[in-house]
């Protein structure tokens, strides 16, 4: 596969052209909430942030795609690289920093990923058992790291502006689970008004991946976007699950208001958050310490007959 073929198809695209163009406008201009009103479907914000959300989705299978790419080309450099570095854009910068330098210790990686990467990494090019690439494969490769950031820098610009817009689009939703989040569910599930008839189960499974390999029930309890939540990973572990099924049948209450523009000020979503924060803080208190009950005195038991016991003495 040659980078013409897969890697550029996404950004030579006029659907991608056309959206970044219209993303670079909306953050250079800012929003303003006064000039919106009526159908919130019908508003050019709305459609927008739709058309970001199946963008993002685009871009990230972009960058898989660029970076087996990378992977399969760089493999005769550096092999034991692509498990030591395992994020596709961390990769890509690490790659394209050290081209066809074989002696690490002139290549510079400070900043690109952590100390301990960066020492790992140094080790295993030493005694790698890599060969320096052609000039046209390492030009390949390095075009193809360019091109996965420059996809990775368009990604954070949709994201920015489709954060910017959902305070707007769905306030009640984004103050449970975040903007970014809000954003992700609502364009896996359609739209606002199809996310608003989703059950609490259905929104918990949006953006979950079944596990290769694994049984149907294992699958099952995967988390979709929800786990990406903060209010989700400010949960102890064990919790996690219980607090999922929570969040999201409070998130569907959430977006049943944010439908039908009940509350565009966002006050129900955090009065629905600051339940959620109380009921998770309870579950982690120990129930109170059972008192042990005295036993009664041998006069007062009562026998089968009903009869009370009478001491010998008597």
């Amino acid at each position: 596969m040659s980078p013409k073929d897969g890697v550029s198809k996404l950004q030579k695209t006029l659907r991608y052209i056309d959206i970044m163009l219209k993303v670079e406008d909306a953050l250079e201009k800012g929003f303003d909430m006064s000039k919106n009103g009526g159908v919130l479907e019908d508003d050019p914000e709305y459609q927008l942030i739709i058309d970001c959300n199946a963008l993002l989705v685009d871009i990230e299978n972009e960058i898989v795609i660029i970076h087996n790419f990378i992977r399969d080309m760089y493999r005769l450099k550096f092999p034991e690289l692509e498990s030591l570095v395992h994020h596709p854009i961390d990769y890509a910068r690490v790659v394209k920093r050290i081209g066809n330098q074989m002696d690490l210790t002139v290549v510079d990686l400070e900043g690109l990923v952590p100390s301990a990467i960066i020492m790992v990494v140094s080790i295993a090019a030493s005694t790698t058992s890599g060969k320096p690439l052609a000039e046209e494969v390492l030009r390949k490769t390095i075009d193809a790291c360019d091109r996965a950031l420059a996809l990775d820098s368009s990604k954070k610009k949709v994201l920015d502006c489709v954060e910017s817009r959902m305070g707007y689009i769905a306030p009640n939703l984004s103050a449970i689970v975040g903007s970014a989040v809000a954003a992700k569910l609502m364009g896996t599930a359609g739209g606002l008004s199809a996310l608003a008839e989703m059950s609490g189960c259905n929104i918990q499974s949006l953006g979950a991946k079944k596990l290769a390999g694994f049984s149907t029930a294992t699958s099952q309890c995967r988390v979709g976007y929800i786990e990406q939540a903060e209010i989700f990973l400010s949960t102890p572990p064990f919790l996690r699950m219980r607090a999922c099924r929570l969040v999201s049948a409070k998130s569907t209450l959430a977006a049943r208001f944010d439908s039908i523009r009940v509350d565009p000020t966002g006050k129900t979503g955090r009065t629905f958050c600051d339940e959620i924060y109380k009921k998770i803080e309870k579950w982690q208190k120990s129930p109170p310490a059972k008192q042990p009950k005295p036993l009664p005195e041998p006069d007062s038991m009562p026998n089968k007959k009903g009869l009370r016991w009478r001491s010998v003495s008597s």
